[in-house]
């Protein structure tokens, strides 16, 4: 544990595209970060002073506090059990791993050993979207009937995410994102039924791949979760509507205004719209959070639980494309092992 009079010690483990936001994040919260990497993590490092290269997984975690997790998926597990066994805080990025098993066993490690394990779904951080959550978690929209939410990006460059086998694909590490958050507005899930549809790829890998999830909520609920991966240099987009027996709340990221309600009860939300333009970081608001909670403060809107639960959807979704067919889930299908 940390105070405010010690700076957290953070091994940061990768040094991709999410590292960076990652790394700054911690700089701004006053922590000293060591960054460790098979590639790139000295050019990282040149780009967010005063951070240092470990030259090692091992040294990088001796003496750590915290592990930040920012490597290909298919390495999570090696690196959250290897810090678990250093008695480290563990944050992960999503997915916690590519299949339910393994993420179970990684969160079972971690309450082995003592640590606290956080998924890094920054969405639910994001201003729109937290302001959503609350607003319908406090009634706004009556009781949830219809959810939509769409992602799209440019397709990743690197290759590892064109592997299903390595990445889980668009489902696992883009819509899962958006699968976490339908959980957690419409509440658990028993029944999904997806689809992806890849267009031509005549450029090494960098063809159109495009996903849509429906997910069948306990309570009565339907979610549509789309996702896309765009040829490069396509426009980043989100976009989210959620409506039910009292009103919508929607938005639109290439939208003027942030956020947007529509209903009865908007008139009694004025105070979720902001009067100026957001500024921080949700990558900053996350891990300020999670140091939070890691020293013994309140808990962040995000736990293992969730980042388990959002990693049995997307496998879901994804056994529902390769077979064709809906699948059935319970809330016994997967359990953290005792």
């Amino acid at each position: 544990m940390t105070t405010n009079d010690t700076p957290a010690e953070v091994a940061l483990i990768g040094a991709g595209g999410i590292a960076g936001v990652h790394l700054a994040a911690w700089l701004a919260l006053g922590a000293r970060v060591r960054v460790y990497s098979t590639a790139d993590a000295e050019e990282l490092v040149a780009r967010h002073q005063p951070a240092q290269v470990a030259p090692s997984l091992q040294h990088a975690l001796e003496g750590a506090d915290i592990v930040d997790v920012c490597t290909p998926t298919f390495a999570h597990p090696d690196v959250v059990l290897a810090a678990a066994a250093a008695g480290c805080d563990v944050v992960c990025e999503k997915p916690l791993a590519s299949s339910s098993v393994v993420a179970a066993e990684l969160v079972d490690a971690c309450e082995r050993a003592g640590v606290q394990i956080f998924p890094a779904h920054v969405v639910r951080f994001f201003p729109e979207y937290a302001a959503m959550q609350k607003h319908v978690a406090a009634g706004g929209v009556g009781t949830v009937a219809v959810q939509r939410f769409t992602r799209s990006g440019s397709r990743p460059v690197r290759d590892w995410f064109g592997d299903d086998a390595l990445s889980g694909g668009i489902v696992m590490d883009q819509m899962i994102h958006d699968l976490d958050f339908a959980r957690w507005t419409a509440g658990e899930v028993e029944r999904v039924f997806a689809r992806k549809v890849v267009g031509p790829d005549d450029d090494g890998g960098r063809g159109v791949v495009s996903a849509q999830a429906i997910l069948t909520h306990t309570g009565g609920a339907i979610s549509y979760v789309t996702g896309t991966w765009a040829p490069p240099g396509s426009a980043f987009r989100t976009t989210f509507e959620v409506a039910g027996t009292g009103g919508i709340v929607h938005h639109d990221s290439r939208a003027r205004s942030p956020l947007t309600i529509d209903g009865g009860a908007a008139a009694e939300s004025r105070g979720l719209l902001p009067g100026t333009a957001f500024t921080e970081s949700p990558f900053l608001t996350e891990m300020r959070a999670f140091l939070t909670a890691f020293n013994g403060g309140p808990p962040p809107p995000v736990n293992a639980a969730d980042g388990l639960a959002a990693v049995r959807l997307a496998e879901a979704a994804n056994a529902s494309i390769a077979s064709g067919e809906t699948v059935e889930l319970s809330n016994d299908d997967v359990e953290v092992p005792a």
